[in-house]
């Protein structure tokens, strides 16, 4: 199976994630999701005050949510921490209107290295993945599993070509294997093939591997934006 953009192929022991002889159901997933929520709770709430003082010191909203795309192509509202400016939108596109090497990147990563978007403090939450710790909500709510492809933006749907119906077979994750392969030095498509891998391979013991490679990824902003 190979992902729709570029044509890129990446082999199993490239992610060193491979199909395990055991899956578990989607029920004991959740329950393991809603356990993780409920020992987290304590350092996000404590983590999540401080951030949301320095946001409003920093003025705008705390929270941000966009629609993403969840299980069996259902959209929802992914939160996160405020990182951007107001008009972000706008911005992006006055970017990738007049710089052509941005423009380049952003088709190839659908991210940007000097991205105008994002403010001071946002740097610094994205960075360290602080930004995304709402999406715990998500998790609780039923939207994400704590271990997933990361949600995609309805604009990308196109992007996944025959690998959209992988994405959909699992709810989108906050850390998955993209995170632990190099993550934005990785190209879009490639993210692309290692979601369509997981979705193919998924099992707990490989999520509490993913789980496990993460904190160190995390701890050392390997391949963050």
């Amino acid at each position: 199976m190979q992902g729709p953009v570029g044509g890129v192929s990446l082999p199993v022991s490239d992610a060193g994630f491979e199909r395990s002889a055991f899956r578990a159901s989607p029920a004991v997933k959740r329950i393991v999701d809603l356990l993780i929520c409920l020992l987290a709770a304590p350092f996000v709430l404590a983590a999540g005050v401080m951030i949301a003082l320095a946001l409003k010191l920093d003025g705008g909203s705390v929270f941000y949510a966009q629609p993403r795309v969840g299980a069996n192509g259902r959209p929802f509202a992914c939160l996160k921490f405020r990182s951007m400016v107001r008009d972000a939108d706008e911005r992006l596109r006055q970017v990738l209107a007049g710089d052509p090497q941005a423009r380049e990147e952003w088709q190839l990563y659908q991210k940007l290295t000097d991205d105008p978007r994002v403010t001071w403090f946002g740097r610094f939450l994205r960075a360290s993945s602080l930004d995304e710790l709402p999406q715990l909500i998500n998790v609780w709510r039923g939207d994400m599993s704590v271990v997933g492809p990361r949600p995609i933006m309805l604009d990308q749907v196109a992007l996944y070509g025959e690998n959209f119906g992988n994405y959909c077979a699992v709810k989108p994750g906050i850390t998955g294997l993209w995170q632990i392969s190099g993550r934005n030095q990785r190209t879009f498509a490639e993210r692309v093939r290692l979601d369509a891998q997981y979705a193919d391979s998924w099992s707990l013991a490989g999520d509490a591997r993913i789980i496990l490679l993460t904190l160190p990824v995390v701890f050392a902003r390997r391949g963050a934006k």
